[in-house]
């Protein structure tokens, strides 16, 4: 009993000094739903935009209050060398510059997020293929999630 009454009176303190949770209805979650993605026109730039959209929670039906641009570069690094000088892995590495804009304009918010994975190198030629867009799907999933937070941050802010 003692125990929820002090989770009470440590809630209603909450409540007092302007505390809103990060994922609540007047927090940044709904913000994030009302951006618009743009990326390159490539298979990464296109695997980017799906994975922030879907980390996003893009909603098509409402019109849009941000525009994300992202500019991607990737290196692809041989690592570890057999005895007939082929490479047994690779590291990719995939750096996305982006810019958020208030549609209604304003200043925008820019960032850059660094994302680095490795995939085996495979002999057969479709196992490598398949290999590279594997660390492709990776890098960019992970680089949505980094630019997630970023925004987050970005947007509550402000």
């Amino acid at each position: 009993m003692r125990a929820l009454v002090l989770a009470a009176v440590a809630l209603v303190g909450l409540t007092g000094c302007g505390f809103t949770p990060l994922y609540g209805e007047t927090g940044v979650g709904a913000s994030l739903s009302r951006i618009a993605v743009t990326t390159q026109d490539d298979r990464l730039g296109y695997r980017v935009r799906e994975q922030l959209e879907d980390a996003l929670g893009r909603d098509g039906a409402q019109a849009p209050l941000w525009r994300l641009e992202t500019a991607l570069e990737q290196s692809r690094r041989p690592l570890g060398r057999r005895i007939d000088d082929t490479a047994t892995r690779y590291e990719l590495t995939v750096r996305g510059a982006w810019t958020l804009t208030p549609v209604s304009g304003g200043a925008p918010v820019t960032g850059v997020e660094t994302v680095t994975t490795t995939y085996a190198a495979a002999d057969q030629p479709f196992a490598a293929i398949a290999a590279q867009q594997d660390g492709e799907e990776r890098a960019a999933a992970e680089l949505a999630r980094l630019i997630r937070l970023d925004l987050m941050r970005a947007l509550s802010d402000q």
